[in-house]
């Protein structure tokens, strides 16, 4: 039987987003490791889409079409090859978690307080769940900002929790601190998991264990089918200013290990099955906020302000690598393709590393870098804060970290895919270069 030009398209299509399960960090278990050569020499930019906000979250790709939300309050679908718009969908809030798509649905949440599942093929919605509400950490003196009794949402808490999926569920944070696990084909709530505060660290999954982080400073093992706690390990306090404290890394599960960052300045690794620490290293008073990745027994991930990118053995913890780009913050996290690292820093840039030499084989600019990166940029490559920052009341906390992403800020983690590269940039656009 001969289909017409069209069904074929889209049986081939329905079959693609079946077949090819996306995801942030690339599976459930997020080691941020994909298949293909990558961008080993860099050629240009390919397409670019324009949105009304900040692309923070990390796209996903998934039968030919790239899905990531936008700070404008819509979630977007493009043709991965031409970046034409196949549909988009408005919620009511910023959409900064990343999507996860299989079996023909799209999963995703919003500020909104919604959890939502639409049609991956045409943008309709199946259903939507609502949460206890959405919010950003809070503390008192947050940073040592003032006044100093006064309860501050921390403007550095940028991402939500991007859901995993699994077994016919869909697992996912909340900044109503539980942890959820709904039915993926109807939403219906098949188990919730309460922490102490806010949950925006993403999940992984493995061997039926759900494994993710709190700002209430614990990290935790859930039994994926019941939502039982199997065990949960401390991280650093900091009741002074609440600085040095929470999770907003993402954990990768790799041979029994699960490696996560903490804002209280370690890179962890314990035991999967009992929550044992192997090991911590320590970054010198700056957060993890990357999510790890792992190959060949070696953990990549960078650090915020000291902007270093690192590399220790996966199973000592021993360092084999630092390098000082002399750069932005890292909020991004790195992924491993074909020999080489790429991750975007806060200076609007992506960098791509040779591996096997440890040089640079590329690094691009947003469009936002290349008209304001020298404005806010000293001499030698660092953020020049005292050009946006007055004083240590809070609201010019809040003013001068706005200020700082018109640089076009690169905080979604690049996806390799084929020979093109993916992320998403504060300066509104979702870039595809190669």
């Amino acid at each position: 039987m001969k289909w017409p030009a069209a069904l074929l398209s889209l049986a081939i299509l329905g079959s693609a987003l079946g077949a090819e399960p996306g995801m942030f960090r690339g599976d459930a278990r997020h080691a941020g490791v994909y298949p293909g050569a990558g961008v080993p020499v860099l050629h240009g930019v390919k397409w670019k889409f324009k949105t009304g906000g900040a692309v923070l979250a990390t796209p996903v790709l998934a039968g030919g079409t790239v899905y990531f939300g936008s700070s404008d309050h819509n979630f977007y679908a493009l043709d991965a090859a031409s970046g034409a718009l196949r549909w988009k969908f408005a919620t009511h809030g910023r959409v900064t978690s990343s999507a996860a798509v299989a079996a023909g649905r799209v999963y995703f949440g919003s500020y909104d307080s919604n959890f939502y599942a639409l049609d991956a093929a045409s943008g309709a919605l199946l259903w939507k769940f609502a949460s206890g509400g959405e919010r950003r950490f809070s503390a008192r003196h947050l940073h040592g900002a003032e006044p100093a009794a006064e309860v501050m949402p921390d403007p550095f808490d940028t991402f939500l929790s991007s859901p995993v999926l699994a077994d016919g569920a869909v697992y996912f944070g909340s900044g109503d601190g539980n942890v959820y696990a709904l039915d993926a084909a109807s939403g219906a709530l098949r188990w919730k998991f309460a922490t102490g505060n806010v949950v925006h660290a993403s999940p992984a999954l493995a061997a039926g264990t759900l494994y993710v982080g709190s700002w209430d400073s614990y990290f935790y093992a859930l039994d994926s089918a019941s939502g039982k706690q199997r065990w949960r390990f401390k991280t650093g306090e900091d009741a002074a200013i609440n600085n040095q404290v929470g999770i907003q890394s993402s954990a990768a599960v790799v041979n029994g290990v699960v490696y996560f960052g903490c804002r209280d300045s370690h890179l962890y690794a314990l035991d999967a099955a009992s929550g044992a620490q192997l090991w911590a290293y320590p970054t010198k008073d700056s957060w993890v906020i990357t999510s790890p990745a792992v190959q060949d027994g070696v953990v990549y991930f960078a650090t915020s302000d000291s902007a270093l990118l690192l590399a220790a053995d996966a199973k000592s913890g021993a360092p084999l690598l630092s390098l000082d780009f002399h750069h932005w913050p890292f909020f991004s996290s790195p992924a491993l393709a074909g020999g080489r690292l790429y991750i975007g820093s806060d200076s609007g840039k992506v960098l791509a590393l040779d591996l096997k030499t440890r040089q640079l084989a590329w690094t691009f600019a947003t469009d936002g870098a290349t008209q304001n990166g020298a404005r806010l940029t000293k001499a030698d490559g660092t953020p020049n804060y005292e050009a946006v920052y007055s004083d240590y009341f809070y609201d010019d906390m809040v003013a001068g970290t706005t200020r700082m992403l018109d640089t076009g800020s690169v905080l979604s983690s690049p996806v390799p895919d084929g020979d093109t590269l993916y992320f998403g940039s504060s300066d509104g656009q979702l870039y595809a270069i190669g």
